[in-house]
């Protein structure tokens, strides 16, 4: 059986699929094909044909859980931490209220929370690849403050940022429960069985690299293109985003999901809230 997976280019994400590329796993009759695009362009990617599994940002889940079930594993979820707000210069959030902030796309989980934080701003869009775009737009002046979403928020005081706000520790501050930003969705139209063998399939390429951790490390460190960050960044950024939340939904990441749809309706963000769905 032939599918195809579609998934970002950062760390967690090459992380979770390498023993299923690199034949490490019993596939069960499994062909899989890659393909790897920025967080905005897969979430766009959820309205067409020919991708079987997708990562796409939680917030996304919400206007097209009719058509995708949500893979019990390989969420990248924030305990505590997430995605931050960096600026020139530190100041507070509420600072930056009606000035230009990049974002990584309008769809994304980063944006959704941190519209619930500050409601009014102008977003600019920055696709998360190449990682020095935001740097750029910044050192620019073409925003005021950008949000770095994955390997860039361990990376933005080496680039000479200053922090202002970590949207997930203010997320949680405010609800007590974790962040969860980005989950793999599993097309509804593929029959029961198939999509049951390919979760099974999923499940067991995580669960590989989790205990062969060192090794899948020394993999993407060989392939620079996998990652910005040198060894001690990769070992932080796996620890967040590459961990025991992405082998399994916790019930507090479920709460945490239907919070934000609640919260992402009373502000108008979404049209209607989106039942959480799980695959096998």
């Amino acid at each position: 059986m032939k599918i195809h997976i579609a998934h970002s280019p950062d760390s967690d994400d090459s992380f979770m699929f390498y023993a299923l590329v690199h034949d490490k796993i019993d596939a069960e009759g499994l062909e899989a094909s890659m393909e790897q695009h920025d967080t905005e362009a897969l979430n766009a990617l959820a309205d067409e044909e020919g991708v079987d599994v997708l990562a796409v940002s939680m917030a996304r889940y919400a206007t097209i859980a009719d058509r995708w079930l949500l893979l019990p594993h390989g969420a990248s979820v924030g305990r505590g931490y997430g995605p931050v707000v960096v600026a020139k210069e530190a100041c507070r959030l509420e600072s930056l209220a009606g000035k230009r902030i990049g974002v990584p796309g309008l769809r994304t989980t980063a944006y959704m929370v941190l519209r619930t934080l500050l409601d009014r701003f102008e977003p600019v869009q920055i696709p998360i690849a190449p990682y020095e775009r935001v740097w750029c737009a910044l050192r620019s002046g073409d925003v005021d403050a950008a949000l770095v979403i994955h390997e860039g928020r361990l990376a933005f005081e080496r680039e000479g940022f200053a922090f202002v706000c970590d949207i997930g520790e203010a997320w949680t501050r405010a609800h007590g429960l974790p962040l969860p930003l980005g989950v793999n969705v599993i097309r509804k139209s593929l029959d029961q069985e198939a999509i049951a063998r390919i979760s099974r399939v999923c499940r067991r390429s995580i669960e590989w690299a989790l205990d062969h951790r060192e090794e899948v490390m020394d993999a993407l460190q060989r392939d620079k293109g996998k990652t910005p960050l040198d060894r001690a960044g990769l070992d932080r950024y796996l620890s967040m985003y590459a961990n025991d939340d992405t082998k399994m939904l916790r019930p507090d990441v479920i709460s945490a999901m239907e919070r934000l749809f609640d919260e992402a309706l009373k502000r108008k963000l979404i049209a209607k809230r989106a039942a959480i769905e799980l695959a096998p």
